[in-house]
Parts: C-alpha cells; structure tokens; sequence
C-alpha cells in the first residue's frame, strides 16, 4: 500500500481565529481560505497523495452548498452532529487511529486539545505538521519533536489578499517599501 498523508481540517476553528483573531469581524468568502491551495501544498510538501479530511459540526442541517465545494475540490467532508465538540472529538479519534497506519499527517487547527494525540503521532516514523496562523497555534505543540509549524498564509499561500496581522520580521527579509 502507498504511503500517503492525512490532512485533518478543524476548519472552524481556523475560521474562528481568522474572524476574532485576525480580522476582529466575520470573515467575508473572498477572505477565507482556498482550501484546494491547502491540499495542494500538502501534496507537494510532503510529496506524496493527500486524503483531506475536512470536519464539520453540521447539527440537525447539512450544509449542502459547502459540502458540495468541499467534495469539488477534493475534500473528504465530515459533517458530524451530536452533544458537545463532536469535531474535536472526531480529530481525536481520527488522529488515534492514524497511529496504526504508516502515514503522515498534518492538522489544521491551532487547538491545544489535540495535543496528546499529535505528541504520539511525532513518533520519529512518520511526517506531522500543524497548519494555521503561525502566531496562534498552540504554544505547547512547538515543543514537539519533528513537528512542522505550517503557516497558512505564508507558507501555504492560501488566501487571495494579504491579511492585516503583525508578524516578527527577520532582518534579512525586511523590506522598507512593505512599510512606505
């Protein structure tokens, strides 16, 4: 069987950053992630297939429309319903299972709440990222031997415009004009 990397997308929760972390209001459609870009990039990173998983809380109504372009782009939707954070609970589920498989896997969320599950994935077999905004993922995952911090916006280029964060700037990359 070929190896291949699971893309695990907590997309509300990238969502929720983007809105009250980034954009202090609801992110406009044109603001939001192109989420093909993030398959995409994970396919060439880690240069192998990608199955990209994306979970959703869908209650009682299926988000027929979303799940539709997610299934369009190349996404596996996972729309879920159930009492509590069922997305969270599925990521964590999801990320157990993947244990017993030689993949690699890459998390988009900056949640705190997968950390035990992504610390046994950095088991020194396999590739394990984290994909979001660099500055708010969770700080205890940076100490987690061979895990990627992934940008989503810097690395992976996934939106259409730049967005309006203040980020620590390398003095070999800074640039006047970006300021002028």
């Amino acid at each position: 069987m070929e190896r291949k990397t699971y893309l695990l997308v907590d997309g509300e929760n990238i969502d929720a950053t983007l809105g009250n972390s980034i954009l202090g209001r609801r992110p406009r459609p044109e603001e939001r992630p192109r989420w093909d870009r993030l398959l995409e990039w994970s396919e060439r990173s880690f240069d192998q297939p990608v199955t990209g998983l994306f979970f959703l809380a869908a209650g009682t109504e299926m988000p027929t429309t979303f799940v539709q372009a997610l299934i369009a782009i190349g996404f596996t939707p996972v729309p879920l319903s159930g009492a509590g954070k069922v997305v969270d609970i599925a990521i964590q589920r999801t990320a157990e299972a993947l244990l017993a498989r030689e993949a690699d896997v890459i998390l988009a969320s900056h949640d705190g709440d997968f950390l035990e599950q992504v610390s046994a994935l950095c088991d020194g077999t396999r590739q394990v990222g984290v994909v979001g905004f660099g500055e708010f993922v969770n700080a205890s995952f940076r100490g987690l031997p061979g895990l990627r911090i992934i940008d989503l916006e810097y690395d992976v280029g996934a939106f259409n415009s730049a967005l309006p964060r203040v980020k620590v700037i390398p003095i070999d990359e800074f640039d006047p004009l970006d300021f002028l």
